[in-house]
């Protein structure tokens, strides 16, 4: 019988945390077998499994996908640490030995990586029954390792005091430097963000690098680059979102500046493009200026679409999470229909009228609903 900690561990962090990140997950769903022929989805997989378990290469840089996977749990669990409606743990738990929080957190965790520990178990089954059995067990001792890892790290946080006055090492380098008000966000991200910011670009560089591999005849076809694109925004909507609550919780005074709707929604196209950057590199070193400059324009008009949808229902990330998926499919089809040209004013139009019908109608940081 579970712990009555496990309990709550598993319903306050794990249920949420797949809520928050469903989008993601399901992208990395929609690569693993919406990708692949139905016919030979089980072939494709046993394939990559056995690759896993036989080749040290391949086995090291899946390691390094479900790291960042393990990363992104751990920036989120401890995240939610200074939540109000989270602060009874730091009295509540405390009261149990170290070892039952361990265990606790153990499961919290082994129920967080679940898609991660359901597939490398596959994997060392495959392993093992075609004799392979040194890499199988790298997997095994990886995953109890990260998950013991991440019980001593949150056991260790929730049992020591938070000492919030200490200014980071970013913003006093940083303050004395002149910050125009698209900055603000970008100074955030470098301050109290920079673990999603950089998991969120190594999900972008396994995204394009992956579509690439999959798709290495084609790799030339605008539409590949397309759907490339779409897929980096939409690891981003992390970042998107952040960008909203940081708005609302730290700039609403902005609303009695003297700046126009306009030029509100313009600084947003700067705080995207900064964010964008390594992306951006990436396009123009790969393809020639003007098909790099039309796959960015791309990028940042999808990151304002659903930006602004926020003004629309406010912070909900459940609702948020089920608009993005709906629109991913809606683009990823305008994109296969060869009309990426048609989709940069689309985005860019229906991004301004939510904008400017809801800028300042807005009435709250979560919806009513």
């Amino acid at each position: 019988m579970r712990q009555p900690l496990t309990n709550i561990l598993i319903k306050v962090f794990a249920y949420s945390f797949y809520q928050v990140h469903a989008a993601i997950l399901f992208f990395i769903f929609f690569i693993m077998v919406g990708c692949v022929p139905g016919n030979m989805l089980i072939g494709y997989h046993q394939s990559l499994m056995l690759a896993m378990t036989s080749s040290t290469v391949m086995l090291a840089l899946v390691l390094a996908g479900w790291l960042l996977y393990f990363l992104k749990s751990w920036h989120y669990v401890t995240g939610q640490f200074l939540a109000p409606d989270k602060q009874f743990l730091f009295y509540s738990s405390n009261a149990l030995s170290r070892s039952k929080q361990l265990a606790s957190w153990c499961c919290a965790q082994v129920v967080i990586m679940l898609p991660v520990i359901i597939y490398a178990l596959l994997a060392v089954a495959v392993g093992i029954s075609h004799h392979y059995y040194i890499l199988p067990l790298v997997i095994l001792v990886f995953l109890a390792g990260t998950i013991w890892c991440s019980s001593v790290l949150y056991v260790h946080i929730l049992n020591r005091l938070v000492d919030g006055s200490k200014q980071s090492v970013f913003l006093r380098l940083t303050g004395n430097w002149r910050k125009p008000y698209f900055s603000l966000y970008i100074y955030h991200v470098f301050d109290k963000l920079k673990i999603p910011y950089f998991i969120t670009k190594g999900l972008s560089w396994l995204i394009v690098t992956g579509v690439f591999y999959l798709f290495a005849d084609v790799k030339t076809d605008q539409r590949l680059a397309g759907i490339a694109i779409l897929a980096v925004i939409t690891a981003h909507v992390v970042l998107i979102f952040e960008e909203r609550r940081f708005e609302e919780t730290r700039l609403s005074f902005s609303r009695n500046l003297p700046y126009s709707r306009f030029r509100i929604f313009v600084n947003f196209i700067g705080v995207y493009f900064v964010l964008l950057l390594p992306e951006a590199v990436w396009l123009f070193s790969r393809f020639n200026p003007l098909m790099a400059m039309e796959l960015l324009a791309a990028g940042l008009s999808t990151a304002l679409l659903f930006h602004s949808l926020l003004y629309w229902f406010g912070l909900n990330m459940e609702k948020y999470i089920q608009w993005i998926l709906g629109l991913f499919m809606v683009l990823f089809w305008i994109i296969m229909f060869h009309l990426l040209w048609v989709l940069i004013p689309l985005n860019l139009v229906i991004a301004y009228l939510f904008f400017y019908t809801n800028y300042y109608s807005y009435e709250g940081l979560v919806s009513k609903e």
